[in-house]
């Protein structure tokens, strides 16, 4: 999987950019606020159909602009393809092709351009709350499944209409009817979330523990432990026995959610504990340890991609060398030999033999 030319026009701070890429290491350099990151934004964009960085579309249009126009060609799967997104401002919705092909939603997405982006707030993740770690898995997964992306984007709706029932009943106690049939497809769909998670997560924990015993010298083996619903007492079994469980946790704080007018049960609450030896990162990790562990994430969910996709994903990495002290910089660099990958905010001179350098300067790509 290798990108091949970017093309934005209206995009962030880019009036109109095109850059030809190299199929390697693609260094982006140039000062602060220039649109470095920019450009791996609108990669990602286009490999998810969302930012990384905002909800709003509305935000990644150039200032002034009525729209934002941002492509890509690449090869994929074996033969040359293209993905196009045009974002409108006010309320017209998104456009998106592929090979020129106009699609209903960003489902298709998943499988033509699959990246891994790691960004300095990951390197904090292990130590925040657990929607980044949730963001983490949820990002990964909805691209190698589609089926995860189409549940989570079901649940999410399911979520927010069930929250707006118990925000509003006292009001309209009418609101409440509906209530029995919500809960019972957050629970169906919730057992979708809970299963795929599950697995992802055993297989990363599988991979993850490989690069941090390289990278610890043997010293400390790295887990993780997933998260759920307490009633859900193995995450492994079947859906039927999830869904149940997930029912049972409804019916025992139903009260409590009307009492406190919010959504306390389901899989929106899950998270994922980080384990060195049998000591929690979160609560115990040094800051070297808890970098060294997200770093090992980053490079296993890489791994997991390139095994069940049988292509190597575009690595997106946003001013994280800079984060990393010399050792964890060179460990890093050791293990994106293989593959594309785009660097923004490094030392042009470390890395000029790697690949192709590209300059930018106030929303211009400089040749």
């Amino acid at each position: 999987m290798k990108l091949q030319s970017l093309k934005l026009y209206d995009f962030r701070n880019y009036a109109a950019a095109g850059v030809q890429l190299h199929p390697g290491v693609n260094l982006i350099v140039g000062e602060n606020a220039q649109g470095k990151t920019n450009l791996l934004e609108a990669v990602f964009y286009l490999s998810t159909g969302r930012s990384f960085r905002t909800a709003r579309n509305q935000e990644l249009i150039r200032f002034g602009a009525e729209f934002a126009d941002l492509g890509c060609e690449l090869f994929s799967g074996g033969r040359e393809q293209s993905i196009r997104a045009v974002l409108f401002s006010g309320r017209k919705p998104r456009q998106l092709y592929i090979g020129g092909v106009k699609q209903r939603s960003a489902t298709a997405l998943p499988g033509v351009l699959t990246t891994v982006l790691f960004c300095p707030d990951d390197l904090l993740v292990l130590k925040s709350g657990a929607a980044g770690r949730r963001k983490l898995v949820d990002t990964a997964l909805c691209q190698l499944r589609p089926g995860y992306a189409q549940a989570l984007g079901e649940y999410q709706k399911l979520y927010d209409s069930k929250s707006r029932i118990l925000k509003d009943y006292n009001d309209r106690p009418s609101l409440l009817e509906p209530l029995p049939e919500f809960n019972y497809r957050m629970a169906q769909v919730g057992a979708v979330l809970i299963a795929y998670r599950a697995k992802f997560l055993r297989e990363l924990s599988k991979q993850a523990r490989l690069y941090h015993a390289e990278f610890s010298g043997g010293r400390e083996e790295l887990s993780l432990v997933y998260q759920t619903v307490s009633t859900v007492t193995d995450p492994f079994a079947d859906k039927k026995t999830i869904f149940q469980q997930l029912l049972d946790h409804q019916q025992a704080h139903y009260r409590a959610e009307l009492d406190s007018g919010q959504c306390l049960s389901g899989p929106h609450k899950d998270d994922f504990e980080t384990l060195l030896g049998e000591r929690s990162v979160k609560a115990y990790g040094s800051q070297g340890q808890t970098r060294t562990a997200a770093i090992s994430l980053k490079l296993a969910e890489r791994e997991l991609f390139r095994a069940d996709t049988g292509e190597e994903p575009v690595l997106l990495l946003d001013d994280v060398l800079s984060e990393l002290d010399p050792g964890r910089q060179d460990f890093v660099l050791n293990k994106i030999v293989s593959g594309q990958v785009f660097i923004t905010c490094c030392e042009p001179g470390r890395f000029t033999k790697l690949g192709r350098t590209i300059q930018v300067e106030n929303g211009s790509i400089v040749d």
